[in-house]
């Protein structure tokens, strides 16, 4: 019996390993600025701090953070096997960070009126994962 590929089918979804020192050390309380020195590639650590700069109205140091931590977890994801698009879900948590900087990068550009990148970024996040953009836009 022959089998045959489904190509309509998308690429699969793409999974960045865990780091699990960088999260726990996130986890237990750690500064996020101490984390993201410590661990420059975690991009949970540059989400926090986009969240917390954008939260006390420093709009353009929480774009310059988030597009750090956006683009650390580009390469993590490439390295992953990640071929430019394709689901990126939220359910595995590892994911979250990226799924977070792209979110604040997207919510800091339209901050500052770079309204074409804030498209891009959300039309990005809601491609990859419609799940990250039902959790962040709760907050």
């Amino acid at each position: 019996m022959e089998t045959h590929e489904n190509l309509l089918a998308g690429p699969p979804p793409t999974l960045i390993p865990d780091n699990p020192d960088a999260r726990g050390a996130l986890e237990s309380g750690a500064k996020p600025s101490d984390v993201a020195a410590r661990f420059p590639a975690y991009s949970a650590a540059w989400a926090a701090l986009a969240d917390e700069f954008f939260a006390k109205g420093h709009a353009v140091t929480s774009y310059a953070f988030a597009r750090t931590g956006y683009h650390r977890g580009l390469d993590q994801l490439r390295r992953a096997g990640w071929k430019g698009h394709g689901p990126i879900p939220w359910e595995h948590a590892p994911n979250r960070g990226f799924l977070r900087c792209l979110h604040a990068l997207a919510r800091a550009a339209q901050a500052i009126g770079e309204k074409d990148e804030a498209e891009r970024c959300s039309t990005f996040l809601r491609d990859s994962s419609p799940e990250a953009v039902k959790a962040l836009n709760k907050h």
